[in-house]
């Protein structure tokens, strides 16, 4: 392990509340979860190992005023996946609660010292996936260890990770409903706002007031919507999308003399080459798909024909949104992206893939799963899934490796062979909780919708999520363990 010059600081005591029993037991979560960080030595050493060699020539004080910007980073992207709280919220938050105080290291003896919502954003881009992944690897990896598990959770045996239950979901994308034409008024809006971007920096070209163009889009899409249940409505319909299509293109047309007017006079305004090139992406990624957004709308409502999902604009800033298939009562459809979820028997997550096209069938997801398990914690037992993992090579590939294979059949002979195995059945009893793992993660840790725009960023925040559930569902069980124990010793 590298080794750097960091002098540590001291950490005011929390103080005493004697406040509700939820609060206590969140408050010992929170406490366990800092020692969990800092008896392990894994947040140390992913802060580490994140320097560059050039941070290394002189160990003092840049190096540590780094270490502790990491250790902020990796604390405060934590707790945003905990709270499930926006940027702006959480940074509220940690300036008025002394246990958010005291677990992210903002508070001194002088005062306190949090960060704004803009470096809290920053904070959770500043670690890359792989080394996000390693830490939950490590983090798990160490109550596999009996010696970790005696310390961390005060038991005597181990965590066992040779028991697999995996199952799938989708992550909906951020997205309004994809109804053709609110794709025209979301185009119409960000247009019209950078226009207004650029016009405040004195840069002018022949336009009436630009609000306006929003008020009549928005006035079009009203009566849009109310028109669907009159008496001629599909008349009545397309008449209203030939005047959108036509507003639109006055826009579009606006939009590209600004867009022409901006790239040629940049040094005229107060933007930076960098501000001014977020501008100009902006006014190119809607003016690249508008003219393709049009045609779709065209095509369903006047035309009256089907486009085919690939083929399907979902969204103008989320592009890797896709149409998924799900066949659930309350959702027929969802968009958004694929989640492969593997944990183990006690609840914590050993496997996750975040899948950025549109995604394959949950059979093909199993081989890929396994050899990334066996890579981190030694070949499983078994494998459990439901009758979606099902398939010749999923069976083939859980043979080969010579793993209880326990997914649930398709075949209804099969399945009621499969019913009089005791093992088999009591695997699948215990997958059920697979179901409220993912309800759990999803609801409590990624929000409804999930907010990162863009693949990346939202592949980032899920990994986010997994290592503060992970690290949650691991503080509890000591928590848990603690009162089991104190209860044992009053009793004896």
């Amino acid at each position: 392990m590298k080794t750097i010059a960091f002098q540590t600081e001291f950490r005011p005591a929390l103080p005493v509340v004697f406040g509700a029993k939820d609060y206590r037991e969140f408050r010992t979560t929170i406490e366990k979860m800092d020692r969990i960080l800092t008896a392990t030595g894994i947040e140390h050493q992913m802060l580490v190992q994140h320097f560059k060699p050039a941070d290394h020539h002189s160990p003092g004080t840049y190096s540590q005023r780094q270490y502790k910007t990491l250790r902020l980073a990796l604390r405060y992207s934590i707790l945003l996946a905990i709270t499930g709280l926006s940027y702006r919220e959480l940074s509220h938050r940690v300036a008025d609660s002394a246990i958010f105080q005291w677990f992210t290291h903002t508070s001194a003896v002088d005062g306190v010292r949090p960060v704004s919502k803009s470096s809290i954003e920053r904070f959770e881009k500043y670690f890359s996936s792989d080394e996000i992944t390693q830490l939950v690897h490590d983090l798990n990896s160490t109550v596999s260890d009996p010696v970790g598990a005696q310390e961390l959770l005060g038991r005597q045996t181990a965590l066992r990770f040779n028991e697999v239950f995996a199952d799938t979901t989708c992550v909906k994308s951020n997205i309004h409903f994809p109804v053709d034409w609110v794709l025209l008024r979301d185009a119409c809006r960000t247009l019209i706002k950078a226009i207004e971007l650029i016009r405040s920096q004195g840069l002018k070209h022949r336009i009436g007031e630009p609000k306006k163009f929003l008020r009549e889009m928005n006035k079009l899409c009203i009566e849009m919507t109310h028109v669907r249940k009159k008496k001629g409505a599909k008349k009545m319909r397309k008449m209203i999308f030939r005047r959108m299509k036509r507003l639109s293109k006055t826009v579009e047309n606006h939009a590209l003399n600004y867009y022409r007017l901006l790239e040629s006079r940049q040094q005229e305004t107060n933007w930076s080459e960098l501000e001014t090139k977020v501008v100009l992406d902006r006014l190119k990624n809607i003016l690249d798909q508008l003219p393709q957004a049009v045609h779709q709308a065209h095509e369903r409502l006047i035309g009256e024909r089907r486009v085919a999902n690939k083929d399907k604009i979902l969204s103008l800033y989320e592009p890797d949104a896709h149409v998924l298939l799900r066949g659930k009562a309350d959702a027929e459809v969802e968009f958004g992206n694929g989640l492969y979820l593997a944990e183990q028997a006690d609840g914590l997550i050993v496997d996750w893939t975040f899948i950025e096209e549109q995604p394959p069938g949950d059979s093909t997801l199993v081989r890929d799963s396994i050899e990334r398990i066996t890579e981190y914690y030694g070949l499983p037992k078994s494998y459990t899934g439901d009758r979606g993992f099902d398939s010749p090579a999923s069976r083939t590939a859980l043979e080969t490796s010579d793993i209880v294979n326990a997914i649930c059949p398709r075949s209804v002979p099969q399945l009621r062979e499969r019913l009089e195995d005791d093992y088999f059945c009591r695997l699948q009893k215990r997958r059920g909780g697979t179901e409220a793992r993912i309800a759990i993660f999803k609801n409590a840790y990624l929000g409804k919708p999930l907010r990162s725009k863009g693949f990346e960023n939202r592949k980032t925040r899920i990994e986010w999520c997994i290592l503060a559930h992970n690290l949650w569902k691991i503080a509890r069980m000591a928590a848990q363990q603690r009162e089991i124990t104190a209860e044992y010793k009053e009793a004896a």
